[in-house]
């Protein structure tokens, strides 16, 4: 893979994507009960990749995590689903079928009990279904005609939940998820959806992997699995972090000016490429002593920088606390200059902005995720070895026994 990733260089955006999709391999051939194998010869022309399903030959490139074993092939005893699960799907359409069949039997196998499955074969365009159709996932529930799930999982990203933003009640929306204590998850282009609930709405959500991007895999992520569970039934979730790999291998795990000491906020953000996008308008959470994370994928060191500066001019590193980097992966070499890396861009941004940064957070277009709560209380705590905890609380979680972690690693 080393190879496409040098070739990638120069790349913009959308070119580095589909070449990496033309030399992706197979993303799924088969489900529980070994029905799915006939989709494999189609797998490559169906198949539409996108910011949060990248192949975990790139992703693999930027986990510093160890191999995990093979457990995952083993068959598990499914238990009766009684988690009320409803499914978003605000962005990409799920175009393998198969992919998405398979998912579903997971969730099942594990616990979920999923009222809307028929969704994932929605499509118009390039999207899950119509705007009208994709925002009504939220709205019905905003507007009581649907019930307010246990949790609300994005179907996969790419593209088009901003396309929504103004057609959701957000403030009548957070209030019903606070009372049902919902627990709305996903990533990548789901931020927009994010941002927007915590910053009209004020209510957390969970940065996670979801339904087709991760559940659907021929193999799911043990790490990934087991972590979304953590993160969904640990009411005091505490992640450490033990180098900047994932961020830079050039970075030191913390970059600040003096002595660093602990700091407790509202953490905040996502993927950076939607983050800036939303600099300016109503639906960009303005989180006073926050903490911002940011993470993307397949973003040459120029133009992240281009985005960090939208941040910064725009403002919205006035009043925060801090700045968490995920995983910035896949992002080559600057075509003019090699020494331009990300490294040199998040040091501008620290000279920018006087802020402590943390690189290194296990969260983002990489295979291995760490799912963690977005707007809820954060407190960053620096470890005498050099490493640093991020410890989190003030959000929804569900009861860990009606989870079973294993239906979701189903071969």
């Amino acid at each position: 893979m080393k190879r496409d990733t040098k070739t990638a260089i120069g790349l913009n955006r959308r070119q580095f994507l589909h070449r990496v999709g033309m030399s992706a391999g197979l993303l799924v051939t088969q489900n529980i009960t070994q029905t799915l194998a006939a989709t494999t010869s189609n797998q490559s022309k169906n198949a539409q990749l996108t910011k949060d399903d990248l192949p975990m030959s790139l992703m693999n490139e930027n986990s510093s995590s160890q191999p995990l074993s093979q457990s995952s092939h083993v068959q598990a005893n499914c238990i009766v689903p009684s988690i009320e699960t409803r499914l978003f799907a605000s962005s990409n359409a799920g175009s393998n079928n198969a992919r998405n069949e398979l998912a579903l039997a997971r969730l099942e196998c594990a616990g979920f009990k999923v009222a809307n499955p028929t969704i994932v074969s929605r499509q118009y365009l390039r999207f899950a279904g119509t705007d009208g159709q994709r925002a009504s996932d939220l709205q019905n529930i905003a507007t009581g005609a649907i019930a307010a799930p246990k949790l609300l999982l994005g179907v996969r990203g790419g593209y088009g939940a901003m396309r929504l933003l103004p057609m959701i009640d957000w403030q009548t929306l957070g209030r019903v998820m606070k009372e049902r204590g919902t627990i709305l998850a996903g990533f990548s282009d789901v931020t927009a959806i994010q941002c927007a609930l915590l910053a009209k709405g004020g209510m957390s959500s969970l940065a996670a992997p979801m339904l087709y991007s991760e559940f659907g895999k021929t193999k799911p992520d043990e790490l990934s699995c087991k972590q979304f569970v953590e993160a969904l039934s640990n009411p005091n979730l505490s992640i450490e972090v033990k180098s900047a790999e994932l961020t830079s291998k050039q970075l030191p795990i913390i970059l600040a000016t003096g002595d660093t000491k602990t700091i407790i906020g509202k953490i905040w953000g996502g993927n950076l490429s939607v983050v800036s996008a939303l600099a300016g308008s109503d639906y960009l959470p303005r989180i006073e002593g926050g903490i911002v994370f940011l993470e993307d994928v397949g973003e040459q060191p120029y133009r992240i920088e281009r985005m960090l500066y939208d941040l910064y001019l725009a403002g919205v590193f006035k009043g925060q606390q801090a700045v968490v980097f995920g995983a910035l992966s896949g992002t080559g070499e600057d075509s003019y200059d090699a020494r331009y890396d990300v490294a040199t861009v998040v040091r501008q941004l620290h000279k920018l902005t006087g802020l402590p940064i943390y690189n290194g957070m296990g969260f983002g277009h990489i295979e291995r995720k760490q799912s963690f709560p977005l707007g809820a209380r954060c407190q960053i705590s620096v470890n005498t070895q050099g490493s640093y905890t991020l410890k989190f609380a003030d959000y929804p979680t569900i009861k860990g026994d009606s989870i079973n972690v294993q239906g979701l690693l189903q071969a």
